[in-house]
């Protein structure tokens, strides 16, 4: 059974759910309110229109109506549920631990390096990034899946968006000049649209994390409520890894997820799936 040996024992209740352990409401009794009590109109937008069409351009790209494939994926869980080494009370410790150790060090680090070069016209440094993340995936499944997610994405995207460094990495990849990761096409499609880093690493996680929850739905591991639990209870992690990801270069890129590239090798085996990976 999978278990985060840093965590102590799940807060329940009687019937198995999660705890609420937030502590209590100490609204303006205490004089912590940061609204309007304390003089702080915190409704007051200060965003410009260039903020809100990033807002939209990580909207539409993260939604699971986008058609990448990128919600065909289990990301690993499959596999884990098929060994029977995962439950509803360990999901929340396995989903951390590939954020951190996984995704983190891998996609997310290679989304933030393939931005900040595409961003700054560096295509060599792009396709670098690309061709290290590809070999850095040890499992087949995996790399199938980030290369069919990837050049999906940048296929769609040169279409939806017609940006030009969009459609010249579209072109390398069509060309077998590049792998086309998925990680580093979103870096390029995110760099093209404007959207800033930091938010570009932290939508393409937040789509992970959402892809996972939905797989654990479909896995009877979870219920829709509790999935938004599991989510809602991520976003640190999510800053977290985004954090650390921003931090890191190209010589630190890969995972350590050894469990998981098990569990997918031995997916690719089954003789019944549900996901693609």
């Amino acid at each position: 059974m999978y278990r985060d040996e840093r965590a102590g024992p799940p807060a329940t209740t009687p019937h198995g759910r999660p705890r609420d352990t937030a502590p209590p409401d100490t609204g303006t009794a205490t004089g912590t309110d940061t609204g309007t009590a304390t003089g702080t109109d915190t409704s007051t937008d200060t965003g410009t229109d260039a903020d809100l069409d990033h807002l939209l351009v990580v909207l539409q790209l993260t939604d699971s109506a986008f058609p990448s494939g990128f919600y065909t994926l289990s990301h690993s869980l499959e596999g884990y549920v098929q060994e029977r080494a995962v439950d509803g009370e360990s999901l929340p410790a396995l989903l951390h631990d590939l954020l951190r150790n996984g995704v983190g060090p891998s996609d997310a680090t290679a989304l933030a390096l393939a931005h900040r070069a595409a961003s700054a016209g560096d295509w060599a440094a792009v396709g670098a990034v690309d061709r290290r993340l590809y070999a850095a995936k040890l499992g087949r499944e995996p790399r199938q899946a980030a290369v069919r997610t990837g050049r999906q994405l940048l296929d769609l995207a040169a279409e939806v968006f017609g940006a030009d460094g969009i459609v010249r990495y579209h072109r390398e990849v069509a060309a077998h000049r590049a792998p086309g990761t998925q990680a580093v096409a979103a870096g390029v499609v995110h760099a093209a649209a404007g959207v800033p880093v930091r938010q570009a690493v932290a939508a393409d996680l937040h789509q992970f994390c959402a892809s996972f929850a939905g797989a654990a739905l479909r896995l009877r591991l979870t219920d829709h409520r509790l999935a938004q639990v599991l989510l809602r209870r991520t976003a640190p992690v999510i800053a977290e890894t985004t954090r650390r990801a921003l931090e890191r270069g190209l010589d630190d890129l890969g995972a350590t997820t050894f469990a998981a590239d098990v569990m997918s090798a031995r997916h690719e085996r089954a003789e019944a799936r549900l996901f693609a990976s």
